[in-house]
């Protein structure tokens, strides 16, 4: 278990974990923050996913199942005092623990070899706390990979790592490519490109209808609040848009991305179920 109990904010260990809160910081490092118990089980499940642990004597008292499992795959275990990680922790009511974990992205090419038949895209999503959102509901739904283009959140923010809950560590992370070279390899892999915009031609009911949702797909989510661009609307082989049957002005991201995900899933499932041939483009 832990040992000496870290007090100081000038100690080395606990200097260097705190600068990783700057996006910056973690880009240099090649390492992030993730905060409570959920979160430090997950990263136990990658080898070497886990570079350090701090925790409180309390969350040690609580969780001793995770100090033991952290020390046995090497990583040190730093005791430091309830002020310490209030100081290190990026939320109101700190749980007691925080692992420092190395990155966990992949190229794109590694997340494309394995075919993959549900792939998620964030294009412009700037809001962590959605980012966070749509990772752990394509986790939900079996995509396969999740892609963050180069001008969305960076998913080390400690407020994305929080809202997947434990989903960034389960399936291929891509961080960083541009949508026109991203939007040809997931072509170039097998599937569809559907954008989801409340702009689109079709709606999700007539590409349910049509036999377009039983194909491999890349679905693409944009900023919530101005959509996807121009730009990217005309890489797309379609572009989708969710039925509103109420008064709604929209949905909220996340749950579009919810609504057309567990669409795809449950389309080619279904085609899957039934051995059936998928409709030709």
């Amino acid at each position: 278990m832990a040992g000496r109990e870290l007090t100081s904010l000038r100690s080395p260990r606990v200097k260097a974990a705190r600068r990783l809160a700057k996006r910056a910081f973690r880009r240099r490092e090649s390492r992030f923050l993730a905060e409570g118990p959920q979160a430090v089980r997950e990263a136990l499940r990658i080898p070497g996913g886990l570079a350090e642990l701090f925790t409180t004597a309390e969350a040690e008292a609580r969780h001793p199942e995770l100090v033991l499992a952290a020390e046995r795959a090497g990583a040190p275990v730093l005791r430091v005092s309830g002020e310490i990680m209030a100081e290190l922790a990026q939320t109101v009511t700190p749980q007691g623990l925080l692992a420092v974990c190395e990155f966990v992205d992949v190229p794109l090419e590694e997340a494309l070899k394995a075919g993959p038949r549900l792939v998620t895209v964030l294009a412009h999503v700037r809001d962590p706390g959605n980012a966070g959102t749509v990772l752990r509901t394509a986790d939900a739904a079996g995509s396969e990979a999740v892609v963050f283009t180069d001008a969305s959140v960076d998913p080390y923010n400690g407020k994305c790592v929080r809202a997947s809950a434990g989903s960034l560590f389960h399936l291929p992370v891509v961080v960083g490519p541009r949508f026109g070279e991203l939007a040809a390899e997931l072509k170039g892999a097998g599937l569809t490109v559907l954008a989801a915009d409340g702009a689109g031609d079709r709606t999700l009911d007539e590409a349910i209808d049509q036999g377009l949702l039983a194909r491999p797909a890349a679905w693409v989510f944009g900023n919530e609040a101005w959509g996807l661009p121009e730009e990217i609307l005309a890489h797309a082989d379609e572009v989708v848009r969710v039925p509103i049957y109420g008064r709604a002005e929209s949905l909220n991201l996340a749950t579009a991305a919810a609504v057309c995900l567990y669409a795809s899933a449950r389309a080619q499932r279904g085609a899957a179920a039934a051995g059936e041939a998928v409709p030709p483009e």
